[in-house]
């Protein structure tokens, strides 16, 4: 499988909180809710088929307990998520976690980057974190991630976590596809390639 890393992010890189202002109020946190005012059914098509792609979700202990508390209680069968986040195995990354009722799910504990390389290892097609952006964050540092997908709302938040914040691991991207939607998001597809290429700019 590859390590594909999905996450909304505002235009000046803020993670936190996009989809209500209570979803994620740590240190503070009041600008939750960004990416609402922006969602069509053009995204909500692309995130399906991104999801729909998926052999397995790897989260955080945050996401996985927010996502374990609501989609169990949406049982629309005409609802594009429903029976994959429901029903794909998740493997959630905790230190602290020692039960887990959201069927199917394992829990990492330990040697989590190690965990992950044994699931990257196994048949299938992507092992998709979503949210989460520390888990991310860490095995993007680890070299295992393959994919950055970005969903980009155009919004400067001003506050809150980061994605890529300062004194993050530098890497490399190739963009491999992009789109946007009518409600203004910019989709970015990029593939991790290594450590950054710098080069001395020489005028013509």
């Amino acid at each position: 499988m590859k390590l594909t890393l999905m996450q909304f992010v505002s235009l000046d890189g803020v993670c936190q909180g996009p989809g209500s202002p209570d979803e994620d109020t740590t240190d503070g946190f009041t600008g939750g809710g960004w990416l609402v005012p922006h969602m069509d059914d053009e995204f909500i098509t692309i995130a399906a088929r991104w999801l729909d792609q998926a052999d397995g979700l790897l989260l955080g202990r945050r996401t996985y307990e927010n996502f374990a508390r609501d989609w169990p209680a949406i049982t629309d069968p005409d609802d594009p998520f429903t029976k994959n986040m429901n029903g794909l195995p998740k493997y959630v990354a905790s230190q602290t976690l020692t039960a887990a009722a959201w069927s199917p799910t394992t829990i990492l504990s330990g040697d989590v980057e190690g965990q992950v390389a044994d699931l990257k290892s196994r048949p299938g097609r992507d092992l998709q974190i979503h949210g989460s952006a520390r888990l991310g964050q860490s095995m993007l540092a680890a070299g295992l991630v393959d994919e950055i997908r970005l969903v980009i709302a155009p919004v400067v938040v001003g506050s809150g976590r980061r994605l890529f914040p300062a004194g993050g691991t530098p890497a490399g991207l190739q963009l491999i596809r992009h789109e946007k939607t009518p409600g203004g998001l910019a989709i970015h597809e990029y593939k991790t390639v290594g450590a950054p290429v710098t080069g001395i700019y020489e005028p013509v």
